[in-house]
């Protein structure tokens, strides 16, 4: 009986060690593990093509087309890291982790979610077989086309079907706009700045992951971590091509020079900071020296003015919704540049200076204008705001 039962215990035992065996593999790892290193390591050779611009090496592991579209953008970092991989005999589905860093202005990387898809040929080895963004995920520039680079003295412009004067033209605005800005806030920023000017409305909407409609009649955005410090990936100034062409010069200008100003202010700007005062505070730097008149730069509000509904109260976070009433919009920006104006007549450039930046040190909402324009403005925010309706209807009325 003894020896009737240990025959049966190794059966068990036999059986156990078979089903693991088929389980994890030859080698001991699940498949999909060994799949996962197998595509890991095609993406860091893909990688390294694409620094070393190497493209028969970039070719040798699958879809060229995304080497050449990319081939001219300066880069100073590119990898990737797999985190799943999905296989299926030949053919694999993988997510990865895309960081990059553009040469001369991303301190850290940018990094941002991709599938690929990849199939495997009779000797075992795999390729790549296209490459999107995530869902969900926002598209890069050269996922919309080839790029074509421009350089500024301070800037770098990278676009996609459009021609090389055009860019240059933006090249020479975001030129002229980085020294206007540091006149007015400083120069404790990068002082350079990225232009990305796709073909279209919707290929400025797919690089912000959002729908064209949100941005239909907005010139430009202008993206970037609240609060970032020096270590942080370098904010892109993304163009509306159909909205920017509808501008007159000093619009174009008005509108690069209130973009810089927000690459510039980033660090000083965080959850405490109110629309109102970033957007007026970017256009304040943006109308500098222009000469343009609060009758001439703020024509939605001075028509409310003037029929008597002079705002309440000082334009709101939601008063800035692109996908609302653009007559709103228009008057939300309006009022903080007009507040933002007044102040700097009124305490002194430096005076609006400080207080921004005395808000952006709050960290919090709650309390930041508040204590800003007692310690700063030397008044009350009840006060304020009486003060910029009075200032409207001399403006304005």
């Amino acid at each position: 009986m003894a020896g009737h039962g240990r025959a049966r215990g190794s059966g068990v035992v036999g059986l156990a060690v078979l089903l693991l065996v088929l389980l994890v593999g030859c080698g001991g790892r699940p498949a999909t593990d060994t799949v996962k290193a197998e595509v890991q390591r095609v993406l860091d050779r893909r990688a390294a093509a694409v620094l070393a611009h190497d493209a028969a090496a970039h070719a040798a592991t699958g879809d060229p087309a995304g080497y050449t579209r990319l081939r001219a953008v300066p880069l100073a970092a590119w990898s990737y890291r797999v985190t799943a991989v999905r296989a299926g005999g030949d053919e694999a589905a993988a997510d990865a982790e895309l960081s990059y860093r553009v040469e001369g202005h991303d301190r850290a990387p940018v990094t941002v979610e991709r599938t690929l898809r990849l199939t495997r040929d009779g000797a075992g080895r795999w390729s790549v077989a296209s490459e999107r963004p995530a869902p969900k995920s926002a598209q890069q520039l050269w996922d919309q086309g080839t790029v074509t680079v421009v350089r500024g003295a301070h800037s770098l412009v990278l676009g996609v079907g459009q021609s090389g004067r055009l860019l240059r033209t933006f090249a020479a605005l975001a030129d002229r706009a980085v020294p206007a800005v540091s006149q007015a806030w400083g120069t404790d920023w990068a002082r350079q700045v990225v232009v990305l000017v796709p073909k279209s409305l919707d290929g400025m909407a797919a690089l912000l992951g959002s729908p064209a409609s949100s941005y239909r009649g907005i010139a430009a955005v202008t993206t970037g971590e609240t609060g970032g410090g020096p270590d942080a990936p370098a904010d892109r100034v993304i163009v509306n091509p159909d909205a920017y062409a509808m501008l007159g010069p000093v619009g174009r200008q008005v509108v690069l020079t209130h973009e810089t100003t927000h690459v510039a202010t980033r660090a000083a700007t965080d959850a405490a900071t109110p629309l109102w005062l970033s957007e007026g505070y970017a256009d304040w730097v943006g109308y500098r020296g222009t000469g343009r008149t609060p009758e001439e730069a703020a024509p939605e509000l001075r028509q409310a003015v003037r029929e008597g509904r002079v705002p309440d109260e000082l334009p709101s976070d939601d008063d800035f919704g692109f996908a609302g009433d653009a007559a709103r919009l228009s008057r939300a920006y309006e009022g903080g540049w007009t507040a933002c104006r007044m102040i700097a007549e009124r305490w002194g450039e430096d005076g609006l200076d400080a207080f921004y930046r005395a808000v952006g040190e709050h960290r919090k909402r709650s309390g930041a204008v508040e204590e800003a324009t007692g310690s700063v403005l030397g008044t009350t925010l009840e006060a304020f705001t009486a003060d910029w309706q009075r200032y409207l209807r001399e403006e304005l009325g």
